[in-house]
């Protein structure tokens, strides 16, 4: 069996023609496996969808009941067969419900990542190693220059931060799915126990992760507060609002942007950003080789990032690969349906 009459890259998507169904598909489709709930890769009107239940409930949450005709929820390693294949999801690390999608066929099986990290968060499943004949890895941070370091060393600049200007409010600007209750359960675990305040556009899914067992503390809605109330208080909202008009209810804030792009400083100067932190929910290039090592994968395909540079490391590693050059993904929600291309990390 050969791997690409298993997995093809089509326009929609990944398309596994065996078993009838796309992966993280870009347009509708009859049937769309879903790796997790981002909006780049969780997209509404497929007819059905195979996701796990996180994954399901963070659609709901933002497409309403009826994004799809049917749904049916997978949990982590449980096998169903689709048409010839076998399909088995596995934690992937990047956000709550976020899975690999592991196709066996003939005897040949193909992982595709979707989105991933290798790094400790304790708001979702840690990524698990699947040993595999072809990955098929992200790359959005494939390039040498990007390793993230430790979330908690960057935490500790915001609050470091916090304990220096008491009279200033400290906006953290983080995605609303995933980002923004790492750095929440990041401060947590740095011992920040007073109560952290947010965005309306980040409510939903944040009070959903609480519902899921993830322990957040005290959160409280920055509606309706006094102005002189949140000096020395730290907000998350959406990367958008710090830009905003909407950053004038608070006493001369800071303003901070949680993001692996935080790395590259000329991003930071352009956005404005007066305190970068790099936390990244993708994989750095530490974490994206030593991952594919761990695979012990003969060949690799390459998708959405700087596919290039992983597929040279790839060929100097004597591993066959490939880039996919699959579109439309890349844009991460910032909350209330805002998106900036490019800036999902």
């Amino acid at each position: 069996m050969r791997p690409q009459d298993i997995l093809t890259p089509l326009p929609a998507g990944l398309c596994c023609k065996l078993g009838g169904f796309h992966i993280d598909p870009v347009r509708p489709v009859e049937r769309a496996v879903i790796t997790h709930g981002h909006s780049d890769h969780a997209r509404a009107g497929h007819g059905a969808v195979l996701a796990t239940q996180e994954t399901l409930d963070m659609m709901r949450l933002r497409y309403g009941e009826n994004f799809a005709r049917s749904t049916q929820a997978i949990a982590y390693g449980e096998e169903l067969r689709l048409g010839e294949v076998a399909l088995k999801f596995h934690p992937a690390g990047h956000v709550l419900g976020s899975a690999q999608v592991a196709v066996t066929c003939g005897g040949v099986r193909i992982v595709a990542s979707g989105d991933y990290k290798d790094a400790p968060d304790p708001t979702c499943a840690a990524f698990e190693v699947v040993r595999c004949d072809i990955f098929i890895t992200e790359a959005t941070f494939g390039l040498p220059v990007f390793r993230h370091g430790e979330a908690a060393e960057e935490v500790k600049k915001l609050l470091a931060s916090v304990a220096l200007f008491p009279e200033r409010a400290h906006l953290v600007g983080a995605y609303s799915l995933g980002k923004a209750q790492r750095v929440i359960a990041l401060l947590r675990a740095a011992g920040y126990d007073a109560p952290v305040y947010f965005h309306g556009a980040m409510e939903k899914i944040t009070r959903y992760y609480q519902a899921r067992g993830i322990a957040l503390g005290e959160l409280r809605p920055v509606k309706g507060m006094k102005k002189s109330d949140l000096a020395g208080t730290i907000t998350i909202a959406p990367p958008t609002a710090i830009a905003d008009i909407w950053t004038r209810r608070f006493p001369d804030p800071v303003t901070a942007f949680a993001s692996g792009w935080m790395r590259v400083r000329a991003r930071a100067r352009q956005r404005g950003v007066e305190l970068p932190l790099v936390i990244s929910d993708h994989a750095d290039w530490d974490g994206l080789t030593a991952s594919i090592k761990a695979t012990g994968a003969g060949e690799i395909w390459v998708t959405h990032g700087q596919e290039d540079a992983l597929v040279h490391w790839c060929t100097t590693q004597g591993l066959a690969a490939r880039p996919l050059d699959l579109v439309g993904y890349g844009d991460e929600d910032e909350g209330e349906g805002d998106v900036v291309p490019g800036e999902d990390a």
